[in-house]
């Protein structure tokens, strides 16, 4: 049967999935990859279901070889592609034994995932494969000479690139949606225009858990304590600073500064390919939009 073996993991590699939903009564958040709309079209690219397990590679640097014919898709930040040295495109790449797939620095955004036709096979934890470094869940991060094994190859047609990943690149600033709530009246009105109203930008403080950004200070307009409470994925929260932290895929279950707004889940996943020095505009949206 076909494996990978990892000859370089890059900077982190972890294995990922689209998570384990259902368990923060228990102190478990959902993980899994933080561009899931990567994740799944790496996996629809090479036949597998959207929620297979696949790598999920941070700032390139990544080489694996394949024991056996196999074929693999690279999505996410744009990465350059090398078969055994030599440039390849991409996304769709197939190796015979021996060969080894390298992955260069992205141009933009931080994370690759790599998928393989049949996906990648492993322990399952509370319904999943991810690796949650932070939580101490799931496989630690890829380690050089890791042997990774491959599930049964995938009975259904592979499908091809979406035009609209591409678009994803067109800019350095990115554009989410948020919904106010549920601690806006913890703020006063200016500081509610400013969320909206500049362009914030990312700093070095940026992670797997969130992203801290940096620009004018949001004032409180309450200075009571406020009890711990449950946090989701794309929970802006506002510690003492003023300066806003956006929750990504490993975040908290609970935390205990006012929540100003919650992005748009969707954009979360643009979110996740924001590099410092880039910047995020928020674009306020109605309760309920999709």
């Amino acid at each position: 049967m076909t494996r990978l073996v990892v000859r370089r993991p890059g900077l982190q590699t972890t294995i990922q999935d689209l998570g384990r939903p259902g368990h923060a009564d228990v102190g478990v958040t959902t993980g899994g990859a933080c561009d899931r709309a990567a994740l799944r079209l790496a996996n629809r690219l090479v036949g597998n279901a959207d929620g297979a397990a696949a790598l999920e590679c941070l700032l390139g640097g990544l080489v694996v070889e394949a024991t056996g014919p196999v074929t693999l898709a690279v999505t996410g930040a744009p990465t350059p592609l090398t078969v055994d040295g030599v440039p390849v495109d991409g996304p769709t790449v197939h190796l015979w034994a021996g060969q080894r797939l390298g992955l260069g620095a992205p141009t933009r955004g931080l994370r690759a995932y790599v998928a393989v036709a049949g996906g990648l096979e492993g322990p399952v934890l509370l319904g999943s494969r991810s690796s949650s470094p932070t939580a101490g869940l799931g496989p630690p991060p890829v380690g050089c000479g890791d042997t990774l094994a491959i599930g049964r190859m995938p009975a259904r047609g592979r499908g091809t690139p979406d035009a609209t990943d591409r678009d994803r690149w067109a800019d350095r600033e990115t554009v989410v949606g948020i919904v106010l709530g549920p601690r806006t009246d913890w703020f006063d009105a200016a500081s509610l225009d400013q969320l909206t109203g500049v362009a914030w930008d990312v700093t070095t403080d940026v992670d797997r858990v969130g992203i801290r950004l940096a620009g004018p200070r949001l004032v409180r307009a309450r200075h009571t304590e406020l009890p711990s409470e449950g946090i989701v994925r794309g929970a802006v929260q506002v510690p003492p600073s003023g300066q806003p932290i956006v929750f990504l895929a490993d975040h908290p279950t609970t935390g205990g500064y006012p929540v100003i707004g919650v992005v748009v889940d969707a954009d979360t996943d643009r979110l996740a390919q924001v590099r410092p020095g880039d910047r995020v505009r928020f674009s306020q949206r109605s309760p309920g939009w999709t």
